[in-house]
């Protein structure tokens, strides 16, 4: 090691024993008084993910399967793969009767639906925990029955949206859900279509994940 080196490690760590960090405050509590009346949580949520180019569609607990189907079919979408074990998914199979787009049941392992899924799948469908009104984000909770993989390879993204599970803040969701008993692998908050920009500031979406996010907001 060089002399010039070690000076500068010396002068570091003398700078370091003369000027020590204070302990952290044992009294540190998150902001936690950002409120919205529940009238008001979706139409914010709506407004923030819209500016960042999220679509949205309205249904009920009724008809969101067929809100879905027309969706589609208007759009010209010839695949969906969604989760078969899933509440929604065995709904969502329930009474399909439209050639215009087929299901594609995630029901095997990655490696058996690899090409398709990356080559010919245009929409994954998934559900979501919910939304927060302070960030305008989606709550997305990946299992193995409903993997990251669905709503991160496919074109579009839908994502089915409870509009009673709408929460004001990161901090209340996560307490209210607990969070602390247990977590998957990559808990996500997910605020619009995948979009990055080079250096000369040019926008493009769909480079890491999906052009579209399509929230399916089902209403009580």
């Amino acid at each position: 090691m060089s002399d010039t080196r070690n000076s500068i490690l010396a002068r570091l760590r003398a700078s370091r024993d003369a000027h020590p960090l204070p302990p952290p405050a044992s009294d540190f509590t998150p902001i936690e008084a950002k409120h919205w009346p529940n009238e008001e949580r979706l139409p914010r949520i709506r407004r923030l993910m819209e500016a960042v180019h999220t679509e949205f569609l309205d249904a009920t607990e009724a008809n969101w399967p067929a809100v879905l189907r027309d969706f589609l079919a208007q759009e010209g979408v010839g695949s969906l793969v969604y989760a078969p074990a899933t509440d929604a998914g065995k709904r969502l199979a329930e009474g399909w009767d439209t050639a215009s787009t087929t299901l594609i049941p995630y029901d095997r392992p990655l490696e058996d639906l690899k090409p398709r899924l990356f080559e010919s799948i245009e929409a994954g469908l998934t559900t979501t925990r919910g939304a927060i009104a302070e960030t305008g984000s989606l709550i997305l909770w990946p299992t193995a029955e409903e993997p990251r993989t669905l709503s991160l390879v496919p074109h579009i993204h839908i994502a089915l949206l409870r509009a009673d599970a709408l929460y004001d803040t990161f901090l209340q969701a996560m307490r209210e859900q607990g969070w602390t008993q247990a977590m998957p692998t990559n808990a996500l908050l997910v605020s619009g279509p995948s979009k990055t920009a080079d250096i000369e500031q040019t926008l493009a979406y769909g480079v890491h994940g999906p052009k579209r996010l399509i929230v399916l907001a089902v209403h009580p």
